[in-house]
């Protein structure tokens, strides 16, 4: 036969995936034998009964700077009985960082204080030094 010549000749074009597979699989096989696996710390929920035979806490260990946050941004530190204004923030960390140089600032916020209070206890707890600083929700 005659071959018409501007016309091509259809070639069966496959494509093999096979090589593709197996450098696909090669990198799982690297990927899961170097990868780190971490292993998970169990804390135990110790119930009241069996802290009866724990010791009582060293009163050197540290103490940590709780600010609690009113409804009407009040300023609360660490339980005391009566608020303290804003302007005494961060002398209380300076002077409370002296004591314990160890502790770590927990600002507990009312959820309808406004944010600006939070910011200024955190500001002020960053001047002061204090690099723990954690915010934690009422009981």
């Amino acid at each position: 036969m005659k071959r018409i010549v501007g016309r091509k000749s259809v070639d069966d074009a496959k494509i093999d995936l096979t090589p593709m597979l197996d450098v696909v699989f090669i990198l799982l096989i690297f990927f899961v034998v170097t990868a780190t696996f971490l292993s998970e710390t169990v804390i135990s929920a110790a119930s009241s009964d069996n802290n009866s035979d724990a010791p009582p806490p060293d009163p050197d260990s540290p103490k940590n700077i709780l600010f609690e946050i009113g409804p009407n941004n009040e300023i609360i530190l660490n339980g005391a009985p009566r608020p303290i204004i804003a302007t005494q923030v961060r002398s209380n960390i300076d002077q409370l960082k002296a004591e314990n140089p160890s502790a770590s600032v927990i600002i507990q916020p009312d959820p309808a204080s406004q944010v600006a209070t939070l910011v200024m206890i955190m500001d002020a707890a960053r001047l002061a030094g204090m690099t723990n600083i954690s915010i934690v929700e009422p009981n």
